[in-house]
């Protein structure tokens, strides 16, 4: 395996690993709709489920983002092995955390039927790791973008 491509995986493998970690805990210790603030009034621990995009956008639309997450993945692993160059590093850093932030929400669309979020900074959305991931690879990639 070529550096860039150890770079991406491991870093899109520790998004999934941390994605999937933090869902079973909070399904584990919480009731759905549950809340504990860790910082009263600005930041919550809230179980909910999702069957829209990130931050609940587009809600109902399950069948559709998992097709359009199989394509995302077939897309960055064509980009991947056909346009990334070693030393782009945060080109790297922006595929794995796309490619890991999909492939986290991913799994929970096809084992739940929905995904599962708790993030919750009662003024935004609740969201979880894998959307965190797929919103500051989005920010990378038009940063770099920008600077070409």
């Amino acid at each position: 395996m070529s550096k860039k491509n150890a770079i991406v995986f491991s870093i899109a493998l520790l998004i999934v690993f941390l994605d999937q970690l933090t869902k079973i805990l909070i399904k584990k210790n919480f009731q759905l709709s549950e809340s504990i603030p860790i910082i009263k009034n600005i930041l919550h621990l809230t179980y909910v489920t999702n069957t829209g995009s990130a931050f609940g956008l587009f809600k109902g639309l399950n069948l559709f983002f998992m097709l359009f997450s199989v394509i995302v993945t077939v897309v960055i692993f064509y980009y991947l092995k056909k346009k990334i160059k070693e030393n782009e590093i945060l080109l790297q850093l922006a595929v794995g955390l796309l490619l890991g932030g999909t492939l986290g929400n991913f799994i929970d669309r096809l084992a739940y039927g929905h995904v599962t979020d708790f993030i919750d900074f009662r003024v935004w959305p609740v969201f979880n790791i894998a959307d965190s991931a797929v919103t500051i690879s989005v920010v990378l990639l038009i940063v770099l973008l920008w600077r070409k």
